[in-house]
């Protein structure tokens, strides 16, 4: 498998009000980001309300990102539960369904498991199936962090490719980095801090503010690696707006108001969890307006 890389947006899931999976509004999304940039797609994430999805949701989002991007960007799915049984059961079913390039696993939440039961955890599920695994720490949500040390064993599992690091915390990114070797990969989970990550070894970002502005997150990326830091840097400062609002409400609604302000209609996020205000939603349509990259909704 080629190592994940670039501007991965974590997938919004559209609902509509009565919780069944948009699936014309989900085409929409995969079609918005891949035109506009991306370098791959992550469903069944947070942003995805992956918590809140029946099994047979889960497999057909699954179904339809692998079946309309039609191999046009790799595909990496979500199968993150609360138990070892459950994340296992989840990775067989995107396992089943094919064309999907890899995982990403949360650490359990509501649980709060010792570093030694995650290694068990971790390995685990990277056993039960052939697709490459991505860690994801993600504690500031979890309240479970991914310390150096156990990073450093689970990059030793055959499968185990990499870690989605959104703790905010570049002290220990950087130690990810030191204690792992060129074979895996660190994406930068904090839409804030993809610059710096890419400065210091990260291969690229999974982002849920590329849901929002996929070429703007796409563009830090590519003038990184063209070498035009100033450029990257500026483009990452201009990102910082839009990634403090994704903040201003329950998470992730911020993510698909934006996206009705774009023109795509993503439904609802999933009670108790509600939409913004009418004010709320003007300071939005600001943010938006004012990024100095804009992406483009084709028709």
């Amino acid at each position: 498998m080629q190592s994940p890389f670039g501007a991965i947006p974590a997938m919004v899931t559209p609902l509509d009000a009565r919780g069944e999976v948009m699936e014309g509004a989900l085409r929409e999304v995969i079609d918005f980001t891949i035109g506009n940039g991306v370098h791959g797609l992550f469903v069944l994430g947070s942003s995805g309300e992956i918590y809140g999805l029946t099994a047979a949701q889960k497999q057909r989002v699954v179904e339809i990102a692998v079946e309309h991007t039609a191999g046009r960007v790799p595909v990496y799915a979500g199968a993150s539960e609360i138990t070892t049984r459950d994340c296992i059961a989840t990775a067989r079913m995107v396992e089943q369904v094919g064309g999907v390039a890899g995982l990403s696993v949360l650490t359990p939440y509501f649980l709060t498991p010792n570093q030694a039961e995650l290694i068990e955890h971790f390995t685990a599920v990277a056993r039960s199936t052939e697709l490459p695994v991505m860690l994801y720490e993600n504690a500031g949500r979890t309240r479970v962090p991914i310390e150096v040390e156990t990073c450093r064993v689970l990059s030793k599992v055959d499968n185990i490719v990499g870690i989605k690091d959104s703790s905010g915390d570049m002290t220990r990114m950087l130690n990810y980095l030191r204690v792992t070797d060129e074979s895996f990969t660190i994406l930068a989970g904090r839409d804030t801090m993809i610059y710096a990550a890419l400065c210091h070894g990260a291969r690229g970002t999974i982002a849920s503010t590329a849901n929002l502005a996929p070429r703007l997150v796409a563009d830090i990326y590519e003038a990184y690696r063209a070498g035009d830091l100033k450029r990257s840097l500026d483009l990452q400062f201009a990102l910082a707006p839009l990634r403090a609002w994704v903040e201003r409400a329950t998470f992730p609604v911020v993510l698909k108001e934006g996206l009705r302000l774009l023109g795509i209609d993503a439904g609802v996020c999933l009670a108790p969890a509600s939409g913004l205000s009418e004010a709320e939603r003007t300071e939005l349509r600001a943010v938006l307006a004012g990024l100095p990259v804009q992406s483009t909704v084709r028709r």
